[in-house]
């Protein structure tokens, strides 16, 4: 039994009295398709906020605009970070044999969670790729970029991937032209941070295939005043991603990241977005209650400790990726923000 498609079919069942379904003009002709693959460790969260938008979208439109089918690996429930199992409707080699006979989806996404490295099978790899050949849109949300990018698809391609992975990310994969936002496509593949910005990317979604006040709609029964574009930056730090004073302060943190191997000094930042150095001063204990210098070196320990727990790189390495001259300078300053060598960071 499709549960799926069983719990679409009950949601038609539901009272319309205050909706006019005729006043949404449906911009495609027919169900727009989701085979959604769940890894082992994924975020239910992210797979919550991507499928209950389409659902809500069925609903406010009086008929089914999207179908999803959730996918593992051997066709068997998977367990989610917070300990939820979740029972799918079909395996990879039986989706595989569909794709082989040309019964396609209109899309593949992959939804995974922490620790991908370890949970991504060479089966998930060879069946994204063979996506990829029979021209199948594909979708990786939060950390499955990383099985994308696994997969050989992300090569000189626009990528996006939650921002407490993308230090381990870039480092881990060469020629990745990799930004920080919320959902990125480019080349027929979407890439996007999880979590809640998978939501914006589902609203985007029914507002393409549903149009404008349907995605309205969906936001508003959600509770939701808006949904964000896929531009927007995921990492800026909390109470400056809206606040148009605090522009300014925004690109120069995305100048500090930008060089976290290479340390610029405030004076050469203070230059290139035309300020002066008490200005930039200014407005990092304003907004932050941190000195410029200060906030640069947060920015290097976080890194740092991504660099430890996700990849197999030698403290030496993290640390000159982190723009230290010496391992034992990095050691000192790892020790003294986290109160623990970094060797004791790698995780088992």
């Amino acid at each position: 039994m499709n549960l799926i498609n069983n719990r679409v079919v009950s949601e038609r069942s539901l009272d319309h009295a205050n909706l006019d379904p005729t006043a949404f003009m449906p911009l495609a002709d027919g169900p727009v398709e989701f085979w959604i693959v769940l890894v082992s460790g994924f975020s239910q969260l992210c797979m919550s906020s991507f499928i209950d938008p389409l659902r809500y979208a069925n609903r406010l439109s009086g008929r089914e605009r999207f179908r999803w089918k959730l996918v593992s690996d051997e066709g068997t429930p998977v367990m989610s970070a917070s300990g939820v199992r979740v029972c799918v409707d079909a395996s990879l080699d039986e989706e595989g044999a569909l794709v082989k006979l040309n019964r396609l989806p209109d899309a593949i996404v992959v939804c995974t969670g922490e620790g991908i490295a370890k949970y991504q099978s060479a089966t998930l790899v060879s069946f994204v790729r063979l996506c990829a050949r029979r021209n199948v849109k594909l979708f990786g949300l939060g950390t499955g970029a990383w099985v994308l990018a696994e997969a050989g698809l992300l090569s000189e391609t626009r990528c996006t991937i939650h921002w407490d992975t993308m230090a381990a990310f870039s480092e881990t994969f060469a020629g990745l032209k990799l930004t920080d936002a919320l959902f990125v496509e480019q080349n027929g593949i979407v890439t996007c941070a999880g979590e809640f910005a998978a939501f914006d990317l589902a609203i985007k979604s029914v507002e393409h295939s549903c149009g404008a006040d349907v995605a309205r709609s969906v936001c508003r029964f959600l509770t939701a005043d808006r949904w964000r574009d896929g531009d927007s930056c995921q990492s800026a730090p909390l109470g400056l991603r809206f606040s148009g004073p605090s522009e300014k302060l925004i690109r120069i943190i995305r100048t500090m990241e930008n060089s976290l191997d290479e340390p610029l000094k405030i004076n050469a930042i203070a230059q290139q977005q035309g300020l002066s150095c008490r200005q930039i001063q200014r407005l990092f204990l304003y907004h932050l209650k941190a000195t410029p210098m200060r906030y640069y070196l947060l920015l290097r320990m976080a890194r740092a400790r991504q660099l430890l727990e996700l990849t197999d790189m030698s403290v030496l390495q993290v640390a000159i990726a982190c723009g230290f001259v010496s391992s034992s300078h990095f050691s000192k300053c790892f020790r003294d923000h986290f109160g623990e060598a970094p060797s004791s960071m790698r995780r088992c």
